[in-house]
């Protein structure tokens, strides 16, 4: 296993205060109309990159820095504490998600072609999982990929894919056997410059206004045998063993956006006034902020602990799907309540506290419903 540098508490607090900087100056001034734009320009990708907030646990060889997971994890923790929950959920997808199945099932090669631009931000990644008929049962895919002499031809669509505009490379999940069920889907990765491939519509969504999550169809793409990732007729174990991971960096960053979420809060209360006194003097405030405090806490615990068990090898489905589940949970109920305490002004758009409840709700759909987290959670105690 490649050894990974760990870095003290020292060093790692300068580089997560490298990230703030950056937020404050690169992001923060333009947020607001990224969102409105529905979209964010292809520049903050390399503004990213050469910072070196992309990749970061990836080896020296590729353009990381050879850390360990959980100084990646600080870039999505500060995007998501900031309340920049469309950057976090590209940054993850790109860094977290993507860049993992290559470097645990790609050629040297593969590696060698699309890594190094990964963490420099010239090469931008996505996941084609999702189609139209078939979300959190990725058996139901129906795109293909036909055998043609030493060549595949892929046909199909994709949606809901965080990253569609701007992707240079995707990893695409194909059916090269229609008869074989979870045996017959392959991994791909497709480089998106191909003849064939074209980005449908950037869709418009109730939250993550910025993000550019698209439809993308595959007409008669021609890919080589070279192309396939982590062998035939094995994508649907692939997949298996690399979402525990997505699930952690999920949870990881609704811990850290709740955290946000509720410091902004406790500020409110602090200084606005009612009948006399402020908000934080009354009771029912008080307690509440108790809870959500407890709560977030509880959840910060677990998701330490499963971040400890990543960089171990040792994190199981099961507890990735706890975090996932309580975590992303937890952070819709904390948004809920907090924006309750910002009364009328919650509802407002200037604030970032609105932005935040309409963004918290698909951590609770996407990498995993609740309820899918909940049957996986109950098959390892009961089995199927």
């Amino acid at each position: 296993m490649h050894k990974k540098v760990e870095l003290d508490a020292a060093d790692k607090q300068l580089f997560r205060d490298s990230v703030r900087k950056f937020l404050d100056r690169e992001v923060e001034p333009f947020y607001e109309d990224w969102e409105s734009a529905g979209i964010w320009p292809r520049e903050i990708w390399n503004n990213l990159g050469e910072n070196g907030f992309l990749c970061v646990d990836m080896p020296s060889e590729y353009g990381g820095y050879d850390a360990s997971f959980d100084l990646g994890c600080v870039v999505v923790e500060e995007i998501s504490r900031a309340g920049y929950g469309a950057l976090a959920s590209a940054v993850s997808v790109h860094s977290d998600i993507a860049a993992p199945y290559l470097l645990h099932m790609g050629t040297e090669q593969q590696k060698q072609t699309w890594l190094p631009g990964m963490a420099t931000g010239k090469a931008v990644a996505a996941i084609g999982m999702t189609e139209p008929a078939a979300g959190s049962d990725l058996q139901g895919i129906l795109m293909t990929a036909q055998r043609d002499g030493d060549d595949y031809i892929l046909n199909g669509q994709k949606t809901f894919i965080t990253n569609g505009q701007h992707c240079d490379v995707m990893i695409l999940v194909a059916k090269t056997d229609l008869k074989a069920g979870a045996k017959g889907m392959t991994l791909f990765t497709l480089d998106c410059s191909l003849d064939g491939f074209s980005r449908g519509r950037n869709l418009e969504k109730m939250g993550l206004h910025s993000a550019d999550t698209s439809e993308l169809i595959l007409e008669d793409v021609r890919v080589s045998a070279a192309d396939i990732l982590g062998g035939e007729g094995k994508g649907f174990a692939n997949l298996m063993n690399e979402l525990p991971r997505e699930r952690l960096i999920l949870g990881v960053a609704g811990v850290a956006a709740a955290e946000g979420i509720f410091d902004w809060t406790v500020e409110y209360v602090q200084q606005r006034k009612a009948f006399g006194q402020t908000l934080s003097t009354f009771q029912n405030t008080r307690y509440k902020l108790a809870e959500m405090k407890t709560e977030i806490a509880l959840c910060a615990a677990l998701a330490e602990k499963c971040v400890v068990q990543y960089t171990r090898g040792e994190l199981t489905t099961e507890a990735a799907s706890m975090l996932k589940l309580a975590a992303t949970e937890m952070q819709g109920r904390v948004a809920d309540q907090c924006l309750q305490m910002f009364g009328g002004y919650g509802y407002m758009k200037e604030y970032k506290i609105s932005r935040a409840y309409v963004d918290a709700r698909i951590q609770r759909i996407y990498g995993g419903t609740s309820e899918i987290m909940k049957e996986l959670i109950a098959r390892s105690i009961v089995g199927r």
